[in-house]
């Protein structure tokens, strides 16, 4: 079909829930798209840090296409191999205990705050099940995700909204103290890196005070690391360059490498929290999208980890020569860039017609690319960067 025709098709039939670019994706390689028209485009969003290994990576296309001539599916009352398998390699990348594997970063969420609120509900010294995330974070689009999401913005229209969670500010251990000391909660969750709230990094003594006073106060730390983790930061998780101890870990996007993935990790503390009956996702350790995971998390070692790091200092410092560049936040290969005097809104729809994707994040232009990302496609990104920004 022509690419019009889609897009007729697309604003006739489906709900209209996304703000769409005027682009239509016809096939890629690597952090390299191509539209139906045969235009290129470098990708600097990785579906939104869904795609950490680019596109159509061969030894990922392998693993899936060989499970899929086994069985594309079965429930989760039988065993298989693959989600078994990721599992393992899930605990021996963090240490932890135990993995629920669910469908995205919102039901992720939703899994530890049920883990906690039946800790806390059970297992505490006494009832508790509040629960306090931080200002700008985001969480998820469920009413109870979004809920704990503290932004304004996502709340608009859907009240009533799930009772039990509060905010605290972030990077302000005080607020996090007399938040804790008023809701006596259950659970703290943060993101190491706020995506959704403009790139934010968390400073390293907040997190570590914060992580005091869930072990002084016996509350459940939760890290969201759905855009986070999966290598985007130059470690595997972005709490791992933290010093900390959490004792659940939502994941999701980068894990699956492009097919649909989420869940969270759980210490030995809370791995037998959860009975048979109480959580379930259909087609959570689908055996498809874990033999493609199993894949993208073995690649992911210390030598890929390292290139991270170095592919994002090579583009902070291409990037933050450039005059209109206020400042570049967040962390590894999940950036933030601030400008000067342009509208990220203006100047990313202008990107795209140079032959650049990119995001938003508040006020900021939001970069994720592929994790494989080569200093070609860098270098490309880069110029049209400084074509589009002068």
């Amino acid at each position: 079909m022509k690419a019009e025709e889609i897009k007729k098709l697309d604003k006739e039939y489906v709900l209209n829930t996304y703000g769409r670019y005027d682009m239509m994706c016809d096939h890629g390689k690597n952090a390299t798209m191509y539209d139906k028209d045969g235009k290129e485009y470098i990708d600097f969003t990785a579906g939104i840090g869904v795609d950490s290994l680019g596109f159509s990576d061969e030894g990922w296309i392998k693993a899936v296409e060989e499970q899929l001539h086994k069985f594309q599916h079965c429930s989760n009352l039988f065993y298989s191999e693959p989600g078994a398998l990721l599992a393992k390699k899930l605990v021996e990348k963090t240490g932890m205990s135990k993995v629920f594997f669910a469908n995205s970063g919102g039901e992720g969420n939703e899994t530890a705050f049920k883990i906690a609120r039946k800790y806390g509900n059970t297992m505490a010294d006494h009832q508790k099940n509040s629960i306090i995330s931080l200002y700008d974070s985001f969480h998820g689009r469920t009413i109870a995700t979004v809920t704990a999401t503290g932004q304004d913005r996502f709340h608009k229209y859907f009240d009533p909204f799930a009772p039990g969670f509060y905010y605290a500010k972030a990077n302000d251990l005080g607020s996090m103290e007399e938040a804790v000391a008023e809701h006596d909660p259950c659970a703290v969750i943060m993101e190491i890196v706020q995506g959704e709230g403009g790139v934010i990094g968390l400073d390293k003594d907040f997190v570590q005070g914060v992580q005091k006073i869930c072990d002084d106060k016996d509350i459940i730390l939760i890290i969201d690391e759905v855009q986070a983790g999966a290598g985007r930061t130059g470690s595997f998780f972005a709490y791992q360059q933290y010093g900390i101890h959490p004792d659940l870990v939502s994941f999701a996007k980068g894990i699956g490498a492009g097919l649909p993935i989420g869940g969270v990790i759980c210490n030995e503390k809370l791995s037998g929290v959860l009975k048979p009956g109480e959580q379930g996702s259909t087609f959570g350790m689908n055996p498809v999208v874990c033999a493609g995971a199993c894949y993208a998390v073995d690649r992911m070692n210390d030598e890929f980890l390292a290139e991270v790091r170095k592919k994002s200092e090579y583009l902070r410092n291409e990037l933050g020569a450039i005059d209109e560049v206020e400042e570049i936040t967040g962390l590894g290969l999940m950036m933030g860039v601030k400008l000067k005097t342009k509208k990220a809104d203006d100047v990313v729809p202008e990107l795209l017609k140079n032959g650049l994707m990119a995001l938003t994040a508040v006020e900021k232009i939001r970069l994720l690319p592929p994790l494989t990302i080569s200093v070609e496609e860098m270098e490309k990104g880069v110029a049209i960067f400084k074509k589009v920004l002068g």
